[in-house]
Protein backbone atom coordinates (compact mmCIF):
# COMPACT_ATOMS: atom_id res chain seq x y z
CA UNK A 1 0.00 0.00 0.00
CA UNK A 2 1.06 3.60 -0.52
CA UNK A 3 2.71 5.48 2.36
CA UNK A 4 2.01 9.01 3.46
CA UNK A 5 5.00 10.21 1.43
CA UNK A 6 3.32 8.87 -1.71
CA UNK A 7 0.29 11.17 -1.39
CA UNK A 8 0.40 14.17 -3.73
CA UNK A 9 -0.97 17.66 -3.26
CA UNK A 10 -4.18 16.62 -5.01
CA UNK A 11 -4.79 13.88 -2.42
CA UNK A 12 -4.07 10.97 -4.77
CA UNK A 13 -1.41 8.33 -4.18
CA UNK A 14 1.23 7.31 -6.66
CA UNK A 15 -0.73 4.11 -7.33
CA UNK A 16 -3.97 6.00 -7.91
CA UNK A 17 -2.26 8.34 -10.36
CA UNK A 18 -0.72 5.37 -12.13
CA UNK A 19 -4.09 3.67 -12.45
CA UNK A 20 -5.77 6.82 -13.75
CA UNK A 21 -3.00 7.23 -16.32
CA UNK A 22 -3.64 3.66 -17.49
CA UNK A 23 -7.35 4.43 -17.81
CA UNK A 24 -6.76 7.64 -19.74
CA UNK A 25 -4.40 5.89 -22.15
CA UNK A 26 -6.84 3.02 -22.62
CA UNK A 27 -9.77 5.33 -23.38
CA UNK A 28 -7.72 7.19 -26.00
CA UNK A 29 -6.57 3.91 -27.54
CA UNK A 30 -10.13 2.55 -27.64
CA UNK A 31 -11.30 5.54 -29.65
CA UNK A 32 -8.60 4.81 -32.22
CA UNK A 33 -9.09 1.04 -32.26
CA UNK A 34 -12.80 1.40 -32.97
CA UNK A 35 -11.90 2.70 -36.43
CA UNK A 36 -8.66 0.78 -37.01
CA UNK A 37 -8.74 -1.36 -40.18
CA UNK A 38 -8.62 -5.13 -39.78
CA UNK A 39 -5.29 -5.25 -41.60
CA UNK A 40 -3.51 -3.16 -38.98
CA UNK A 41 -4.87 -5.27 -36.13
CA UNK A 42 -3.88 -8.46 -37.91
CA UNK A 43 -0.40 -7.08 -38.56
CA UNK A 44 0.00 -6.36 -34.85
CA UNK A 45 -1.09 -9.87 -33.91
CA UNK A 46 1.23 -11.47 -36.46
CA UNK A 47 4.16 -9.39 -35.28
CA UNK A 48 3.37 -10.27 -31.67
CA UNK A 49 3.39 -13.97 -32.56
CA UNK A 50 6.81 -13.55 -34.21
CA UNK A 51 8.10 -11.67 -31.16
CA UNK A 52 6.82 -14.46 -28.95
CA UNK A 53 8.72 -17.09 -30.90
CA UNK A 54 11.86 -14.95 -30.94
CA UNK A 55 11.51 -14.25 -27.23
CA UNK A 56 10.56 -17.77 -26.15
CA UNK A 57 13.73 -18.08 -24.12
CA UNK A 58 12.99 -14.92 -22.15
CA UNK A 59 9.38 -16.03 -21.58
CA UNK A 60 10.48 -19.44 -20.27
CA UNK A 61 13.13 -17.86 -18.04
CA UNK A 62 10.51 -15.51 -16.55
CA UNK A 63 8.18 -18.46 -16.04
CA UNK A 64 10.95 -20.39 -14.28
CA UNK A 65 11.19 -17.52 -11.79
CA UNK A 66 7.44 -17.67 -11.17
CA UNK A 67 7.46 -21.47 -10.89
CA UNK A 68 10.26 -21.42 -8.32
CA UNK A 69 8.36 -18.92 -6.18
CA UNK A 70 5.14 -20.95 -6.55
CA UNK A 71 6.87 -24.15 -5.48
CA UNK A 72 8.25 -22.37 -2.42
CA UNK A 73 4.67 -21.36 -1.58
CA UNK A 74 3.68 -25.05 -1.90
CA UNK A 75 0.97 -24.47 -4.50
CA UNK A 76 -0.99 -27.56 -5.52
CA UNK A 77 0.10 -29.62 -8.55
CA UNK A 78 -2.99 -28.42 -10.44
CA UNK A 79 -2.13 -24.76 -9.85
CA UNK A 80 1.48 -25.39 -10.78
CA UNK A 81 0.31 -26.96 -14.04
CA UNK A 82 -1.82 -23.90 -14.79
CA UNK A 83 1.20 -21.66 -14.20
CA UNK A 84 3.76 -23.72 -16.10
CA UNK A 85 4.93 -22.68 -19.56
CA UNK A 86 6.82 -25.06 -21.85
CA UNK A 87 8.17 -24.56 -25.37
CA UNK A 88 5.02 -26.23 -26.70
CA UNK A 89 2.77 -23.95 -24.66
CA UNK A 90 4.65 -20.85 -25.84
CA UNK A 91 4.25 -22.05 -29.42
CA UNK A 92 0.54 -22.65 -28.73
CA UNK A 93 0.23 -19.03 -27.56
CA UNK A 94 1.90 -17.79 -30.75
CA UNK A 95 -0.40 -19.94 -32.87
CA UNK A 96 -3.33 -18.62 -30.87
CA UNK A 97 -2.39 -15.04 -31.79
CA UNK A 98 -2.25 -16.05 -35.46
CA UNK A 99 -5.57 -17.86 -35.17
CA UNK A 100 -7.22 -14.73 -33.77
CA UNK A 101 -5.67 -12.69 -36.61
CA UNK A 102 -7.25 -15.12 -39.07
CA UNK A 103 -10.76 -14.63 -37.70
CA UNK A 104 -13.26 -12.44 -39.51
CA UNK A 105 -13.15 -8.94 -38.07
CA UNK A 106 -16.39 -8.49 -36.09
CA UNK A 107 -16.31 -4.68 -36.02
CA UNK A 108 -18.78 -3.21 -38.50
CA UNK A 109 -20.37 -6.57 -39.30
CA UNK A 110 -24.09 -6.34 -40.03
CA UNK A 111 -25.94 -8.68 -37.68
CA UNK A 112 -29.31 -8.13 -39.31
CA UNK A 113 -31.07 -5.57 -41.47
CA UNK A 114 -34.60 -4.83 -42.58
CA UNK A 115 -36.77 -2.20 -44.20
CA UNK A 116 -39.84 -0.62 -42.65
CA UNK A 117 -43.06 0.14 -44.59
CA UNK A 118 -42.16 3.85 -44.48
CA UNK A 119 -38.93 3.15 -46.37
CA UNK A 120 -36.50 3.42 -43.45
CA UNK A 121 -33.65 0.91 -43.78
CA UNK A 122 -32.40 -0.31 -40.40
CA UNK A 123 -29.29 -2.36 -39.66
CA UNK A 124 -27.90 -3.77 -36.42
CA UNK A 125 -24.10 -3.38 -36.62
CA UNK A 126 -21.36 -4.74 -34.33
CA UNK A 127 -19.27 -2.19 -32.43
CA UNK A 128 -16.54 -2.61 -29.77
CA UNK A 129 -17.42 -2.50 -26.09
CA UNK A 130 -14.68 0.09 -25.44
CA UNK A 131 -12.20 -0.52 -22.62
CA UNK A 132 -12.15 -3.95 -21.00
CA UNK A 133 -10.53 -4.64 -17.64
CA UNK A 134 -9.49 -8.28 -17.25
CA UNK A 135 -8.47 -9.73 -13.89
CA UNK A 136 -7.13 -13.27 -13.91
CA UNK A 137 -5.18 -15.76 -11.84
CA UNK A 138 -2.42 -18.30 -12.45
CA UNK A 139 -2.53 -18.96 -16.18
CA UNK A 140 -0.08 -16.60 -17.94
CA UNK A 141 -1.38 -17.57 -21.39
CA UNK A 142 -4.49 -15.50 -20.60
CA UNK A 143 -2.28 -12.42 -21.10
CA UNK A 144 -1.84 -13.36 -24.75
CA UNK A 145 -5.40 -14.58 -25.31
CA UNK A 146 -7.07 -11.60 -23.66
CA UNK A 147 -4.85 -9.02 -25.32
CA UNK A 148 -5.36 -10.59 -28.75
CA UNK A 149 -9.14 -10.93 -28.46
CA UNK A 150 -9.58 -7.37 -27.22
CA UNK A 151 -7.41 -5.97 -30.00
CA UNK A 152 -9.17 -7.97 -32.72
CA UNK A 153 -12.57 -6.81 -31.48
CA UNK A 154 -11.47 -3.17 -31.43
CA UNK A 155 -11.29 -2.85 -27.65
CA UNK A 156 -8.52 -1.52 -25.44
CA UNK A 157 -7.49 -3.86 -22.62
CA UNK A 158 -6.18 -3.30 -19.12
CA UNK A 159 -4.85 -6.62 -17.84
CA UNK A 160 -4.24 -7.59 -14.23
CA UNK A 161 -2.63 -11.03 -14.00
CA UNK A 162 -2.14 -13.01 -10.84
CA UNK A 163 0.82 -12.26 -8.59
CA UNK A 164 2.07 -15.82 -9.06
CA UNK A 165 2.43 -15.26 -12.85
CA UNK A 166 3.81 -11.71 -12.58
CA UNK A 167 7.10 -12.25 -14.43
CA UNK A 168 5.61 -14.57 -17.07
CA UNK A 169 2.82 -12.13 -17.89
CA UNK A 170 5.28 -9.24 -18.24
CA UNK A 171 7.39 -11.22 -20.71
CA UNK A 172 4.32 -12.13 -22.76
CA UNK A 173 3.02 -8.56 -22.63
CA UNK A 174 6.34 -7.33 -24.02
CA UNK A 175 5.65 -9.39 -27.15
CA UNK A 176 2.18 -7.85 -27.50
CA UNK A 177 3.69 -4.38 -27.24
CA UNK A 178 6.20 -5.27 -29.96
CA UNK A 179 3.27 -6.21 -32.18
CA UNK A 180 1.47 -2.93 -31.50
CA UNK A 181 4.58 -0.93 -32.31
CA UNK A 182 5.11 -2.86 -35.56
CA UNK A 183 1.59 -1.92 -36.67
CA UNK A 184 1.83 1.70 -35.54
CA UNK A 185 -0.87 1.22 -32.89
CA UNK A 186 -0.76 2.87 -29.45
CA UNK A 187 0.73 0.89 -26.58
CA UNK A 188 -2.30 1.97 -24.55
CA UNK A 189 -4.29 -0.59 -26.55
CA UNK A 190 -3.01 -3.45 -24.35
CA UNK A 191 -1.75 -2.47 -20.91
CA UNK A 192 -0.62 -4.68 -18.05
CA UNK A 193 -0.75 -3.45 -14.47
CA UNK A 194 2.91 -3.13 -13.46
CA UNK A 195 2.25 -3.84 -9.79
CA UNK A 196 1.28 -6.75 -7.55
CA UNK A 197 -0.38 -4.40 -5.08
CA UNK A 198 -3.84 -5.82 -4.32
CA UNK A 199 -5.12 -2.27 -3.84
CA UNK A 200 -4.82 -1.86 -7.63
CA UNK A 201 -7.67 -4.34 -8.12
CA UNK A 202 -10.02 -2.27 -5.98
CA UNK A 203 -9.08 0.85 -7.91
CA UNK A 204 -9.63 -0.91 -11.22
CA UNK A 205 -13.14 -1.94 -10.15
CA UNK A 206 -14.06 1.68 -9.40
CA UNK A 207 -12.76 3.25 -12.64
CA UNK A 208 -16.15 3.39 -14.34
CA UNK A 209 -15.23 6.57 -16.18
CA UNK A 210 -12.39 4.72 -17.94
CA UNK A 211 -13.52 1.07 -18.13
CA UNK A 212 -16.69 -0.28 -19.73
CA UNK A 213 -16.60 -3.99 -18.79
CA UNK A 214 -14.77 -6.09 -16.20
CA UNK A 215 -13.98 -9.74 -16.95
CA UNK A 216 -12.71 -11.74 -13.95
CA UNK A 217 -11.20 -15.17 -14.53
CA UNK A 218 -10.13 -17.25 -11.56
CA UNK A 219 -11.35 -18.89 -8.38
CA UNK A 220 -14.60 -18.28 -6.55
CA UNK A 221 -12.93 -15.83 -4.16
CA UNK A 222 -11.80 -13.57 -6.99
CA UNK A 223 -15.12 -13.75 -8.82
CA UNK A 224 -17.17 -12.98 -5.73
CA UNK A 225 -14.92 -10.06 -4.81
CA UNK A 226 -15.26 -8.58 -8.28
CA UNK A 227 -19.02 -9.05 -8.36
CA UNK A 228 -19.40 -7.50 -4.90
CA UNK A 229 -17.07 -4.54 -5.36
CA UNK A 230 -17.26 -3.60 -9.04
CA UNK A 231 -18.98 -0.39 -10.08
CA UNK A 232 -18.61 -1.59 -13.68
CA UNK A 233 -20.68 -4.30 -15.44
CA UNK A 234 -19.11 -7.76 -15.05
CA UNK A 235 -18.92 -10.74 -17.40
CA UNK A 236 -18.40 -13.49 -14.83
CA UNK A 237 -16.60 -16.79 -15.19
CA UNK A 238 -17.75 -18.74 -12.14
CA UNK A 239 -16.96 -22.27 -10.98
CA UNK A 240 -16.53 -25.03 -13.53
CA UNK A 241 -18.37 -27.74 -11.56
CA UNK A 242 -18.79 -29.86 -14.69
CA UNK A 243 -20.67 -33.17 -14.91
CA UNK A 244 -20.53 -36.26 -17.08
CA UNK A 245 -23.74 -38.30 -17.06
CA UNK A 246 -23.50 -41.86 -18.40
CA UNK A 247 -26.98 -42.91 -19.50
CA UNK A 248 -28.21 -46.49 -19.53
CA UNK A 249 -28.04 -46.42 -23.33
CA UNK A 250 -24.36 -45.41 -23.39
CA UNK A 251 -21.76 -47.47 -25.21
CA UNK A 252 -19.34 -48.65 -22.52
CA UNK A 253 -16.14 -48.16 -24.54
CA UNK A 254 -17.16 -44.60 -25.42
CA UNK A 255 -18.20 -43.85 -21.85
CA UNK A 256 -14.82 -45.02 -20.53
CA UNK A 257 -12.83 -42.99 -23.02
CA UNK A 258 -14.87 -39.79 -22.71
CA UNK A 259 -15.19 -39.78 -18.93
CA UNK A 260 -11.48 -40.46 -18.41
CA UNK A 261 -10.51 -37.67 -20.81
CA UNK A 262 -13.06 -35.29 -19.29
CA UNK A 263 -11.45 -35.69 -15.86
CA UNK A 264 -7.78 -36.47 -16.42
CA UNK A 265 -6.58 -34.79 -19.63
CA UNK A 266 -5.89 -31.61 -17.64
CA UNK A 267 -7.42 -31.53 -14.20
CA UNK A 268 -6.72 -27.85 -13.53
CA UNK A 269 -8.86 -26.31 -16.26
CA UNK A 270 -12.42 -25.10 -15.85
CA UNK A 271 -13.76 -27.69 -18.31
CA UNK A 272 -12.47 -30.66 -16.31
CA UNK A 273 -15.26 -32.97 -15.11
CA UNK A 274 -15.74 -32.89 -11.34
CA UNK A 275 -18.70 -35.27 -10.97
CA UNK A 276 -19.53 -38.51 -12.77
CA UNK A 277 -23.17 -39.61 -12.70
CA UNK A 278 -24.02 -43.16 -13.78
CA UNK A 279 -27.51 -44.40 -14.63
CA UNK A 280 -28.66 -47.20 -12.33
CA UNK A 281 -29.88 -49.06 -15.43
CA UNK A 282 -26.27 -49.62 -16.57
CA UNK A 283 -24.42 -49.46 -13.25
CA UNK A 284 -23.96 -53.24 -13.11
CA UNK A 285 -21.99 -53.24 -16.37
CA UNK A 286 -20.57 -49.69 -16.57
CA UNK A 287 -19.78 -48.39 -13.09
CA UNK A 288 -16.91 -50.71 -12.12
CA UNK A 289 -14.81 -50.19 -15.27
CA UNK A 290 -15.49 -46.43 -15.22
CA UNK A 291 -14.19 -45.97 -11.69
CA UNK A 292 -11.34 -48.46 -12.21
CA UNK A 293 -10.07 -46.40 -15.15
CA UNK A 294 -10.07 -43.27 -13.02
CA UNK A 295 -8.42 -44.92 -10.02
CA UNK A 296 -5.75 -46.56 -12.15
CA UNK A 297 -4.99 -43.18 -13.73
CA UNK A 298 -4.23 -41.75 -10.27
CA UNK A 299 -7.58 -40.06 -9.66
CA UNK A 300 -9.11 -40.12 -6.18
CA UNK A 301 -12.74 -41.26 -6.41
CA UNK A 302 -15.21 -40.04 -3.80
CA UNK A 303 -18.33 -42.12 -4.25
CA UNK A 304 -21.77 -42.85 -2.91
CA UNK A 305 -22.57 -46.21 -1.30
CA UNK A 306 -23.04 -48.04 -4.59
CA UNK A 307 -19.69 -46.80 -5.87
CA UNK A 308 -17.83 -47.58 -2.65
CA UNK A 309 -19.05 -51.15 -2.75
CA UNK A 310 -17.23 -51.83 -6.03
CA UNK A 311 -13.68 -50.87 -5.10
CA UNK A 312 -11.97 -50.53 -1.74
CA UNK A 313 -10.00 -47.55 -3.03
CA UNK A 314 -13.14 -45.40 -3.29
CA UNK A 315 -13.49 -42.77 -0.54
CA UNK A 316 -16.91 -41.97 0.90
CA UNK A 317 -18.38 -38.84 -0.68
CA UNK A 318 -19.71 -36.06 1.52
CA UNK A 319 -22.46 -33.61 0.65
CA UNK A 320 -19.88 -30.92 -0.09
CA UNK A 321 -18.22 -33.09 -2.75
CA UNK A 322 -21.18 -32.67 -5.10
CA UNK A 323 -20.62 -28.89 -5.04
CA UNK A 324 -16.83 -28.85 -5.31
CA UNK A 325 -14.70 -27.72 -8.24
CA UNK A 326 -11.59 -29.72 -7.38
CA UNK A 327 -9.27 -28.61 -10.20
CA UNK A 328 -7.28 -31.66 -9.16
CA UNK A 329 -7.16 -35.44 -9.64
CA UNK A 330 -10.34 -35.96 -7.60
CA UNK A 331 -13.83 -36.80 -8.83
CA UNK A 332 -17.19 -37.40 -7.14
CA UNK A 333 -19.22 -40.37 -8.43
CA UNK A 334 -22.89 -41.12 -7.89
CA UNK A 335 -25.45 -43.60 -9.22
CA UNK A 336 -28.69 -41.91 -10.30
CA UNK A 337 -32.03 -43.25 -11.47
CA UNK A 338 -32.08 -42.14 -15.11
CA UNK A 339 -31.81 -38.86 -16.93
CA UNK A 340 -34.39 -37.03 -14.80
CA UNK A 341 -32.41 -37.72 -11.62
CA UNK A 342 -29.19 -36.74 -13.39
CA UNK A 343 -30.64 -33.41 -14.53
CA UNK A 344 -32.05 -32.76 -11.04
CA UNK A 345 -28.62 -33.37 -9.52
CA UNK A 346 -26.94 -31.04 -12.02
CA UNK A 347 -29.53 -28.34 -11.37
CA UNK A 348 -29.06 -28.57 -7.60
CA UNK A 349 -25.27 -28.87 -7.42
CA UNK A 350 -23.88 -27.63 -10.76
CA UNK A 351 -22.52 -24.23 -11.68
CA UNK A 352 -24.22 -23.89 -15.10
CA UNK A 353 -20.83 -24.12 -16.82
CA UNK A 354 -20.41 -27.33 -18.88
CA UNK A 355 -22.25 -30.66 -18.65
CA UNK A 356 -22.15 -33.77 -20.81
CA UNK A 357 -24.36 -36.77 -21.52
CA UNK A 358 -23.01 -40.01 -22.94
CA UNK A 359 -25.94 -41.81 -24.51
CA UNK A 360 -26.90 -43.90 -27.49
CA UNK A 361 -30.57 -42.95 -27.19
CA UNK A 362 -30.97 -39.79 -29.28
CA UNK A 363 -34.25 -38.81 -27.62
CA UNK A 364 -32.72 -38.96 -24.14
CA UNK A 365 -29.73 -36.96 -25.34
CA UNK A 366 -31.94 -34.28 -26.87
CA UNK A 367 -33.88 -33.95 -23.61
CA UNK A 368 -30.63 -33.45 -21.70
CA UNK A 369 -29.32 -30.88 -24.18
CA UNK A 370 -32.61 -28.98 -24.15
CA UNK A 371 -33.29 -29.03 -20.42
CA UNK A 372 -29.90 -28.70 -18.71
CA UNK A 373 -29.42 -24.98 -18.11
CA UNK A 374 -25.67 -24.68 -18.63
CA UNK A 375 -23.58 -22.45 -20.86
CA UNK A 376 -22.27 -25.52 -22.71
CA UNK A 377 -23.96 -28.90 -23.04
CA UNK A 378 -22.39 -31.81 -24.92
CA UNK A 379 -23.49 -35.19 -26.24
CA UNK A 380 -20.89 -37.95 -26.48
CA UNK A 381 -17.94 -35.55 -26.18
CA UNK A 382 -15.52 -34.64 -23.40
CA UNK A 383 -16.19 -31.59 -21.24
CA UNK A 384 -12.58 -30.59 -21.94
CA UNK A 385 -13.82 -29.22 -25.28
CA UNK A 386 -15.24 -26.27 -23.29
CA UNK A 387 -12.73 -23.91 -24.83
CA UNK A 388 -13.00 -21.05 -27.29
CA UNK A 389 -10.09 -22.35 -29.36
CA UNK A 390 -11.79 -25.74 -29.70
CA UNK A 391 -14.99 -23.96 -30.76
CA UNK A 392 -13.11 -22.31 -33.64
CA UNK A 393 -13.07 -18.92 -31.91
CA UNK A 394 -9.26 -18.64 -31.96
CA UNK A 395 -9.08 -18.16 -28.19
CA UNK A 396 -11.24 -17.04 -25.31
CA UNK A 397 -11.07 -14.76 -22.31
CA UNK A 398 -13.12 -17.24 -20.31
CA UNK A 399 -16.33 -19.26 -20.17
CA UNK A 400 -19.10 -16.95 -19.04
CA UNK A 401 -21.78 -18.39 -16.78
CA UNK A 402 -23.78 -15.16 -17.10
CA UNK A 403 -27.04 -14.99 -18.99
CA UNK A 404 -26.29 -11.39 -19.99
CA UNK A 405 -24.29 -10.12 -22.07
CA UNK A 406 -22.33 -13.17 -23.15
CA UNK A 407 -22.67 -16.85 -22.27
CA UNK A 408 -20.17 -19.65 -22.86
CA UNK A 409 -16.77 -19.01 -24.46
CA UNK A 410 -16.07 -15.27 -24.65
CA UNK A 411 -14.39 -14.58 -27.98
CA UNK A 412 -14.21 -11.66 -30.38
CA UNK A 413 -17.94 -11.50 -31.15
CA UNK A 414 -18.82 -11.64 -27.45
CA UNK A 415 -16.52 -8.64 -26.88
CA UNK A 416 -18.70 -6.46 -29.09
CA UNK A 417 -22.04 -4.76 -28.65
CA UNK A 418 -24.09 -3.28 -31.45
CA UNK A 419 -25.71 -0.11 -32.60
CA UNK A 420 -28.57 0.60 -34.99
CA UNK A 421 -27.79 2.36 -38.24
CA UNK A 422 -30.85 3.88 -39.92
CA UNK A 423 -31.01 5.21 -43.50
CA UNK A 424 -33.88 7.38 -44.68
CA UNK A 425 -34.90 9.68 -47.51
CA UNK A 426 -36.28 12.55 -45.48
CA UNK A 427 -38.95 10.65 -43.56
CA UNK A 428 -40.75 12.48 -40.75
CA UNK A 429 -42.67 10.73 -38.01
CA UNK A 430 -46.38 11.62 -38.11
Amino acid sequence: MSTAEDIGADGTSDLQRQMLDLGTAARAAAALLAKTPAGAKNLALGAAAAAMRDGAGAILAANATDMAAAEERDLSPALLDRLLLTPDRVEAMAKGLEAVAGLTDPVGAVISEWERPNGLRIARVRVPLGVIGIIYESRPNVTADAGALCLKSGNAAILRGGSESFHSSRAIHACLLAGLRAAGLPEGAIQLLPTRDRAAVGMLLSMHQHIDIIVPRGGRGLIERVQNESRIPVIAHLDGNCHVYVDGSADLAMARQVSLNAKMRRTGICGAAETLLVDSHCAASHLAPLIRDLLDAGCEVRGDGATQGLDARVVAARESDWRTEYLDSIIAVKVVDGVDAAMAHIEEFGSHHTDCIIAGDAAVAERFLAEVDSAIVLHNASTQFADGGEFGMGAEIGISTNRLHARGPVGVEQLTSYKYVVHGQGQQRP
